[in-house]
Parts: structure tokens; C-alpha cells; sequence
């Protein structure tokens, strides 16, 4: 017998698909709620047959949201992006959308609603990114107090565009951009982690109402990462600083050049840094020690970088798996 039925919307994403293995762990049904749903067909593997669920929606459509939260008893919202594409905006996807789900969940008398924002959210962020994440938090609140709101880190795993990204970026440049010197300081944090959070907070009663902070065990400098990832994939590159102001200007670039250039996205995929991912990069993304935190919910123990990321950045070193770690 199930506790019930959770939709979770952008379910077919990276971290959708930790999060409903973990939901269906708990004892819960899951209907993914995906633009695409033929294109999320892996995601049934999460539970037994039955146990999970595909269905159509847009979060800027306010019928196929309301389709989707029919007969739910609990809602997550993992909808975000990283670039901006065609309609899917920073406006558009985390602002307006959040709030056009939130504003359904509310209508249709559903109790439990998680979202899932960043750390470094602020309506008043100079970067789109940020403020936008900083809006959806507040008009959230307005329509339902009572949600709960989590904030990660950079989050990893072995579909990440984090880790991932620079490790590709280190097969193809001799040089790694340093930005800002590379003294921004992150708390990488497992997407397995997140997800036992998503699934804590829907159990957790005393959650209800509470912003929680998501960080991993460790805080890294960006040059500590770059430094990691590069004894990972058994390369030798240089660090080149950049000030900000030159980072954010080659960032215009990358970006402009992306969306008017469309072989490179086919090639590339999105830009490896933007100007308004440099304007994030001026703050430190790491869990502020007087807000509620992964302990909090319950886990004591999140998993390290180091016993995840090696497992999947091996496939970017020279030989492979075949690389041994002393050729560097």
C-alpha cells in the first residue's frame, strides 16, 4: 500500500530522477510532470511497475499543471535552467512558472508543497539567475506559506553540468579560466542527498513553513575544484585568472555567440560560462551557518566529491578507465 501521490514537476531531470527513487523508497506513488514525456521514459525505473507515472505538462500552462496535481497529496517543483533558451527564460521557467504552480497547488487544497531553489537566491540579485530564483521564493510564500523551500549547492552526480562541464572543457583547453581568481568558494552537494531531503521534508511536519540551506560535507574554492578535477582526469592545464570584468565580457561573448551560432550548441551544447553565471560567481555559494540545514531533516552524513565524482570523470581521461592515475 502506497502513503500516497507525489507529482513532481521537472521529474525527468537530473535531479527528478533521484528524487522519485527516493519518493517511491518512502512508500510513495510519483507522477513526473514533464514537458516531454516520451522523452522520459527512464524515469519508470525508479519504482516497481505502477509506482511511477509520466504525464504532460507546462508549468506556463495553467490546464495541463492543474491535469497534473489531480488526486496528488504532496508536490515538488524541480523546474530550472542554467541557460536561457528560446521561451524557456529565466523569467518565464523560475519566476513566473514557480508561482503558476504554487498558485495550483493552493487552488486544488494540496498541503504539501516543495520547491526546490538555490543558495544564492535574491529578488534583488544583479545576476537574472538569482533574482529570478530570489522571485519565485517570494511569491511562494505570498500564495502558500506553508511551503518548504530548499536551497542546494552546486549539485553533482554522474549527469552533472558542473564537474562534467570542466572536465570536458580540460580535454579540449590548455588553460582553465580562474574567475574572479578563483577564491569563490561552493559546497558541492550529492543530487542523491537532495532528494533525501525532498523526501524528509514531505515527511517532516515541523518543515512546513522552513527554508533549509543544502551543502555537501566539504566547501571548496573554485581552484580547489579545478585542481581536483584535473588530478581526477589525469591532466596537466594551467589556471588563468580573470578578473571579473573580463569574465563577464568573454561570458557576452560565449553567449551571444551560442544562441546566434546554432552549430556550436549541436556541437558543444550550452555556453561554458556565461555573463550572468560570472555574476553569481562573485558571491561564495556555501550554506549560511545560522540557516536550517541538511542536519535539520535529519541527514547527518551527506556523500562526498570525492566518493562520487571519480566514478564518472574517468571517462575523460586519455585512455579512459585505462589511464593510470600516475601518468599525469
Amino acid at each position: 500500500m502506497s502513503k500516497g501521490l507525489i507529482t513532481i514537476f521537472g521529474g525527468s531531470g537530473f535531479i527528478g530522477r533521484y528524487a522519485a527513487r527516493e519518493c517511491v523508497k518512502a512508500g510513495y506513488r510519483v507522477r513526473i510532470a514533464c514537458r516531454r514525456p516520451g522523452l522520459a521514459g527512464d524515469v519508470r525505473l525508479a519504482g516497481a511497475p505502477g509506482w511511477v507515472d509520466i504525464v504532460q505538462a507546462n508549468i506556463r500552462d495553467t490546464d495541463s499543471v492543474q491535469r497534473a496535481l489531480q488526486g496528488a497529496d504532496a508536490v515538488v517543483n524541480l523546474v530550472g535552467i542554467l541557460n536561457e533558451s528560446g521561451k524557456q527564460s529565466f523569467q518565464t521557467v523560475q519566476a513566473e512558472g514557480a508561482a503558476n504552480i504554487a498558485k495550483a497547488v493552493h487552488e486544488a487544497g494540496i498541503e504539501r508543497f516543495i520547491h526546490v531553489s538555490a543558495i544564492g537566491a535574491d529578488a534583488s540579485s544583479a545576476s537574472a539567475y538569482g533574482r529570478t530564483k530570489g522571485e519565485a521564493e517570494a511569491a511562494i510564500r505570498a500564495i502558500m506559506p506553508e511551503a518548504v523551500i530548499l536551497r542546494p549547492s552546486i549539485v553533482f552526480g554522474p549527469e552533472d553540468e558542473f564537474f562534467n562541464r570542466f572536465a570536458t572543457l580540460a580535454r579540449v583547453s590548455p588553460a582553465l579560466p580562474a574567475i574572479g581568481g578563483g577564491h569563490t568558494k561552493l559546497q558541492p552537494i550529492y543530487a542523491g542527498d537532495v532528494a533525501k531531503a525532498i523526501a524528509a521534508a514531505i515527511e517532516t511536519e515541523t518543515a512546513k513553513g522552513q527554508t533549509y540551506e543544502l551543502g555537501g560535507p566539504n566547501i571548496y574554492t573554485f581552484n580547489e575544484i579545478y585542481d581536483y578535477i584535473l588530478k581526477t582526469v589525469c591532466r596537466k592545464r594551467f589556471k588563468v585568472p580573470l578578473p571579473f570584468g573580463v569574465a563577464k565580457l568573454i561570458g557576452v561573448l560565449l553567449k551571444t555567440s551560442f544562441r546566434f551560432i546554432p552549430p556550436l550548441v549541436w556541437l558543444f551544447g550550452p555556453p561554458p560560462i556565461t555573463d550572468d553565471q560570472v555574476e553569481m560567481l562573485k558571491a561564495d555559494n556555501i550554506v549560511d551557518p545560522e540557516s536550517l540545514s541538511l542536519a535539520d531533516l535529519g541527514l547527518h552524513q551527506p556523500i562526498s566529491v570525492e566518493s562520487i565524482v571519480p566514478g564518472y570523470l574517468w571517462r575523460h581521461r586519455p585512455q579512459g578507465e585505462f589511464t593510470q592515475t600516475g601518468d599525469i
